[in-house]
Parts: C-alpha cells; structure tokens; sequence
C-alpha cells in the first residue's frame, strides 16, 4: 500500500473543507487555534510513519487521550471496570447529565465526559497518579520524550469545567467514584491536556492494530481486550455521531475537540487526522471527510 501517495490525494481531495466549521469555543485556549491547520498521519504495523500537511505539528489531543486511559485501566484493573461504566452509545452530547439519573450513576459508555471521568478514577486508584502514568505511557509507545501537558489547556479547562465537576458529584452520590472529586478532576483535566502531534497519536494507537502488543512487542491488552476497545471505540468513539461516522468510515475511531481523529485499522495500521474546525457534535470537518477518503480510497475497513 503506498500510504504516502494515499495521504497527498486525501489532502487534495478535502482541501475545501478545511476551515469549515468552528474550533471549541467553550475552552477559551482551544478557540483561537487557526482552523486552516490539516495534517494526517498514518503509522504501520512496524512503526513507519507517513504524513502530509501539518502531521508533525503538536495539538490538544482532548478526547483522544481516553482511548489510552482506558487501554491502561483495562490492563491494570481487568474487567470489573465494566461494572461502573457501560458500553452502549449515550445518543447524547458528550457531558450531558440526562442519563446518570435514571441509569444509577452509571455512564453508558468510556468515551463520553462521565464514562472517562470514571476510567480515570479506577485508574487513579490502580496506580496513585493517572496521568502522569498516561504521559508515560504515551512517550514509551511514540518514543517521543519531549510530549508534555499543556499547563494553559489544563487551567482553561479546570477554570471553565462546572459541568465536568458536575458529572463527578453525581457519580459520587451513586459510589461510583472511588477518589475525592478535586484530585480526580485535576487528573482528568491534565490528561486532556496532553499535547501530541498525528504522528504522535498514529504511534501510540498501535497496540490496538497489533491486537494488544505494545511498540516494545510485550502485551498490553489480551486480544478478546483490544477487540473490546475497539468496538467500543466503533460504536462510541465520536460523541453523539458514532453512526454516521461507522456508516461513513467504516473504522473504530475516537475524536477530540482539539480537532484530532485516531483511526484503527486491525492487522493494518493506525491513523491520525486534525483539522480544528468542529462539526455541531464536535468531530472535525474535514477530519471526518478525509477518513471516508481514506478507506474509499484504501479499501480498508472492519467490514
């Protein structure tokens, strides 16, 4: 496959989207991001890396980053994490409070604000620091040392996230929340904040196309756990347009409103598209758009 040719076509192809849409506005240091910005990354099975437009520029992974929490709460706690979150789509926004209520505290999937919220918990709880374990994490499987939080993302979300503490009380009140509330916000908040490149994320995203196996070749994830990841990611990994974007796309993925997407293809590769104009539901424009590109013109997808 000559991913390199695939990813200048895909370029051309959705250059009219690019700046289509609206940065996240609601995290003051994610609005000003210039939404001309289009880079795309995919990484093979082997760790090659091809890119085009701004693959190596560093963004705010955001969202994306929950894949890989929930890859480490996984490995470390087993499957009695499935006992405080679910893994059903929430046909809500992403940090909507309607479902908690009448569902007992318990989110329907990782991916949306309270189901992350609750990944981060357990794995507060498993290793005493959960995002700097991620960081670490992270570095290891890109080999990249110099990726860091950014402290500015991580004082605008923490300043402006009412909604976010919200979601946590509530769970709390359900004994769905294991650590005090402040310390698990803080967490999460750092964790979003992690600033890494599409190449970055390509990298860091292969253990799920490798069926567990880290960049190092040990296990991270049983092949039965990175089939559960990814299907889940299928299924709720873009916030309230998971259909359309399996409909479209074809491939587990997970969004940010950083403007990033990750993309799994098993047994293949793994890719990473930003584009920081935002769709209503928050998923890139031409992110999206270059994904279908991809698998159209690839022919890859899990179906």
């Amino acid at each position: 496959m000559d991913y390199q040719a695939v990813l200048h076509q895909i370029a051309d192809d959705v250059a009219p989207l690019v700046g289509r849409g609206t940065p996240a506005a609601y995290i003051p240091a994610l609005a000003d991001v210039d939404p001309s910005r289009f880079g795309m990354a995919v990484a093979d099975l082997d760790g090659k890396v091809y890119g085009v437009g701004d693959w190596q520029r560093p963004f705010s992974a955001q969202s994306i980053t929950k894949v890989f929490t929930l890859a480490l709460a996984l490995a470390r706690g087993g499957d009695s994490l499935w006992e405080h979150v679910g893994r059903e789509p929430s046909g809500n926004p992403f940090n909507s409070l309607v479902q908690l209520e009448y569902e007992n505290g318990i989110p329907r999937n990782p991916f949306i604000n309270a189901g992350a919220l609750v990944v981060t918990d357990r794995l507060q709880t498993l290793t005493g620091d959960a995002s700097s374990e991620l960081l670490e994490f992270l570095r290891e499987e890109t080999g990249n040392p110099e990726l860091a939080f950014d402290a500015v993302v991580a004082e605008s979300e923490s300043a402006h996230g009412d909604r976010n503490a919200a979601l946590a009380h509530f769970m709390a009140s359900y004994g769905n929340i294991a650590n005090d509330v402040p310390t698990l916000l803080d967490h999460y908040f750092w964790q979003c904040a992690i600033e890494m490149s599409c190449a970055d994320l390509a990298l860091a995203a292969r253990f799920l196309a490798r069926h567990g196996l880290r960049a190092d070749g040990t296990r991270l994830l049983t092949r039965s756990e990175a089939k559960q990841i990814n299907a889940v990611m299928l299924t709720c990994g873009t916030y309230d347009a998971a259909g359309d974007f399996a409909y479209r796309v074809g491939l587990p993925g997970k969004s940010g409103v950083g403007g990033g997407i990750v993309a799994v293809v098993p047994g293949r590769c793994t890719l990473c598209v930003w584009s920081p104009g935002l769709d209503a539901r928050g998923n890139s424009v031409a992110g999206v758009a270059a994904l279908d590109r991809f698998t159209t013109l690839t022919g890859l997808s899990v179906f």
